[in-house]
């Protein structure tokens, strides 16, 4: 008997979803075992994973490892997007809480 499972991760972005699959993708081949196999997809901001096992010990194996991937690519996502913030707000000129004004 065959088991499958199938999940929809939804993104803000395009953008997002696009780097959490090109972080997943070349997994692909390089997890799967004799009694798992998964596949990846992306429709615009969802990114889908499609796992098929042959016994449900090893579904859900290949369940706790694709989301826990996709997991640390949305981390990492979000710890480089919260650098490139921290980087912009470093780079602002400063300015001043109130307008200087000078006396007379």
């Amino acid at each position: 008997m065959r088991h499958e499972s199938s999940f929809a991760l939804e993104y803000e972005t395009e953008s997002a979803a696009a780097a959490v699959e090109r972080s997943l993708r070349p997994e692909i081949g390089d997890i799967e075992g004799d009694r798992t196999t998964a596949t990846l997809s992306r429709d615009g901001a969802t990114v889908g994973i499609d796992i098929a096992a042959a016994d449900l010990v090893a579904l859900r194996a290949g369940q706790n490892t694709w989301l826990s991937l996709a997991g640390v690519a949305e981390r990492v996502l979000t710890a480089g997007a919260d650098s490139i913030d921290e980087e912009d707000a470093a780079n602002e000129p400063d300015t001043p809480d109130s307008p200087d004004t000078a006396d007379g």
